[in-house]
């Protein structure tokens, strides 16, 4: 029988007062275009590298509760033998893992996708708890055009991210459940919101119907932003405005916490949007606590100052925990554009 305080526990850690989670889980095609970036080869000896950087980063804890991992890093041991996930744990940070196998096309619905990896995913879960995960994740993408989403996409995604989460819960992990609007493209800030409410109330039908304990799961989406070639993009006061208007309407209140993804925005907006959201929830009385769970948003300018070498190891750690630091202060509403001239202090 599943352990709801357990989960319930791991939820609190994660949503901890502050304090974030860095999503560390790109697949090795994705590692091989960020690394790629920066003039780096491909190789697993790199990827461990990099990630193993980002691990050790003294003070990181402060600010990041969680990691979410890939197959491969979960795996996966620092240079001197110690496994990643020791690595994390001995920081006090819980390691998590991305479940999900990827995007297909969806049949039948031309420029729409669904997740895959339901396949063997009750075995997968019970081995990575075993291995030393704690918590899941599991991504449902929406592309957003003249016609789409269509109702049979939000539908296909939200059953699966369901029963994906019913499914780590039955293992004892937290699940944490993202359904992204991806904002690429030419839409405005209204069409992002009107898919990001479809999905999310589609997504909670689901889960209801599916029995997961909301009060035992975390939801990861997309702030509400205009898309990235949009003319006339929505400032962080609009976006934050309505984005809590659609969570309030769609999120129960048993919700523990959000956990915003970056999606694709640079560093500036992913903060002062976070910055304006945390505001804006604090002043609407939003019931759940609202962080983040940032990949590129915490990473791009790291992964930069790094630039595969090792003598600038340091130098990017403390870019790193530069990033995780301002994150932290947009979350708790304290962030200023002048903290970005603190990083050689940091």
């Amino acid at each position: 029988m599943t352990d709801i305080q357990a989960l319930r526990a791991t939820v609190q850690d994660l949503v901890a007062p502050a304090k974030g989670i860095l999503a560390a889980d790109e697949s090795t095609g994705t590692m091989g275009r960020r690394l790629g970036s920066i003039g780096v080869e491909n190789t697993e000896e790199n990827r461990r590298d990099y990630r193993e950087m980002l691990f050790r980063t003294a003070g990181a804890s402060e600010y990041v509760s969680g990691v979410i991992l890939y197959d491969e890093t979960l795996r996966q041991k620092a240079a001197d033998g110690t496994p990643f996930v020791e690595v994390l744990q001995a920081q006090g940070i819980i390691p998590g893992i991305k479940v999900d196998a990827g995007l297909s096309p969806l049949p039948g619905a031309e420029g729409e996708v669904v997740t895959q990896g339901l396949d063997g995913l009750r075995e997968r879960l019970a081995e990575y708890r075993d291995l030393g995960a704690r918590f899941t994740k599991w991504r449902a993408l929406l592309n957003v055009g003249p016609a789409i989403p269509s109702a049979y996409c939000i539908e296909t995604n939200a059953h699966a991210l369901a029963r994906y989460a019913a499914l780590a819960q039955e293992a004892g992990l937290v699940p944490i459940v993202e359904p992204e609007v991806l904002m690429d493209g030419g839409h405005d800030i209204e069409r992002t919101q009107e898919a990001t409410e479809a999905m999310l109330l589609a997504v909670f039908r689901e889960l209801a119907a599916q029995r997961v304990a909301l009060d035992g799961m975390l939801l990861k989406p997309n702030m509400v932003v205009s898309g990235s070639d949009a003319t006339g993009r929505a400032g962080p006061q609009e976006v934050a405005e309505r984005t809590v208007a659609v969570f309030l309407r769609t999120v129960p209140a048993a919700m523990p916490g959000i956990v915003f993804l970056s999606g694709g925005q640079n560093d500036d907006d992913a903060t002062t949007n976070l910055q304006a959201i945390a505001a804006q929830g604090a002043k609407a009385g939003a019931p759940w606590a609202l962080t983040y769970s940032y990949g590129r948003g915490l990473q791009t300018l790291p992964l930069a100052t790094w630039g595969g070498k090792a003598a600038a190891v340091e130098k990017a750690q403390r870019a790193f925990l530069h990033r995780c630091r301002v994150t932290s202060a947009a979350r708790q509403g304290k962030y200023t554009p002048a903290m970005e001239k603190e990083l050689s202090a940091v």
